[in-house]
């Protein structure tokens, strides 16, 4: 009996050790394990309004140039009515009508059917076939090109849709001048769109926006000669306004071809052509959509 009491004291003696050794080194491990997860807690520790700030911050740097270059856009269709007021009150009205009626639709129309580009262009960067956003981008210009060339019965009868829908024949009649004078730049949608949408599927909205802002001033200047030194009139007026969307699409289509996007951008392709009908439906659901 007293050996197997030893033979148990000693059996006892190095577990209570093992257990003392492991109650000692237990809050030295538990501070080396809080002390790695220390800069988790840190960031844990940003309040709500630092988190808000943050985020915002990011989403601003995308944002912003597109609302920028957006009101450029816009600007410059509100710069040539002002120059058409100058004119008198019926070249005023003219352009008017010319830019919201028949521009408008024009407008809304080609704008959404470039939409499609942003779904084609994410997934083809999401899987890392870079140079398939060039291809995408050139299949959505002959997509637009087409559709601009089966709208182009809006221009050119643009006076009697007017006299049809109730205006004055003097207004129909000079906006349907200014509507015509404006086939360029209604060309121009079917390549800037697409470019624009290009450039943002890629975070570089900045680009977009210093170039809508050159354009503006470009066309803010041409304004100004057109009306005020030449004294070319509503025609003149109308007209303005195809230099800096067409400034627009050469600013942008030159940083695309010289070096702007080496991964997506390997030039001109015969792929363009193929799957147009495929694009083209997903291009003509996009523009019904969104317009």
């Amino acid at each position: 009996m007293p050996s197997n009491g030893g033979r148990e004291e000693l059996l006892e003696v190095p577990l209570l050790e093992d257990l003392a050794s492991v109650s000692n080194r237990r809050p030295s491990q538990d501070h080396h394990h809080h002390h790695h997860q220390q800069p988790l807690d840190d960031d844990q520790r940003l309040s709500l309004g630092q988190r808000i700030g943050i985020e915002s911050k990011k989403l601003w740097h995308i944002v912003g140039p597109s609302v920028l270059s957006r009101i450029a856009n816009y600007t410059m269709l509100v710069i040539t009515q002002a120059f058409a007021g100058h004119l008198g009150d019926l070249e005023l009205a003219a352009i008017s009508i010319a830019n919201n009626v028949v521009v408008g639709f024009d407008y809304g129309l080609l704008l959404g059917m470039a939409s499609a580009l942003e779904t084609l262009c994410g997934q083809a960067y999401g899987a890392k076939k870079y140079y398939m956003l060039g291809v995408y981008m050139q299949r959505s210009w002959v997509v637009l090109s087409i559709s601009c060339v089966l709208l182009l019965p809006l221009y050119l009868c643009a006076t009697p849709v007017l006299n049809l829908l109730g205006q004055p024949p003097d207004v129909a009649e000079l906006s349907g001048v200014a509507s015509m004078c404006m086939i360029p730049m209604h060309f121009s949608f079917a390549f800037q769109f697409p470019l624009q949408r290009f450039l943002q599927c890629q975070m570089k909205t900045g680009v977009v926006a210093w170039v809508s802002v050159v354009a503006l001033v470009v066309h803010a200047v041409v304004s100004w000669l057109f009306v005020y030194q030449f004294k070319l009139g509503l025609v003149g007026t109308a007209l303005t306004i195809n230099f800096s969307w067409w400034a627009m699409v050469f600013g942008l289509m030159g940083y695309t071809a010289c070096g702007g996007c080496p991964a997506t951008w390997a030039g001109f392709s015969t792929e363009a052509f193929s799957g147009l009908w495929e694009f083209t439906k997903l291009s003509t659901s996009s523009g019904v959509m969104l317009w």
